[in-house]
């Protein structure tokens, strides 16, 4: 049976090869945001606000709406006399 032939060094390698690994990225500080309860009142009365008006909107298309009806049935009648 033969031996394997090893190359004939006076010191054997390095256990472990040291590489220079990149420089971890420094982590850039995020600004603090802190919501305060005058926020949070400002947000609700703004939501409020819209709300109300888009209801306003809408009570006024429909007013308009049965207005238009209304004339229109009334110009029908006087056309038919």
């Amino acid at each position: 049976m033969s031996l394997p032939k090893y190359p004939d060094s006076p010191t054997p390698p390095p256990a472990h090869i040291h590489t220079v690994a990149d420089p971890a990225p420094v982590p850039r500080p995020t600004p603090q945001i802190s919501v305060t309860s005058g926020a949070v009142v400002a947000v609700l009365v703004g939501g409020v606000v819209l709300t109300a008006l888009l209801a306003a909107v809408a009570v006024t298309a429909i007013s308009v709406a049965v207005c238009a009806v209304v004339i229109r049935s009334m110009l029908r009648d006087q056309r038919r006399r």
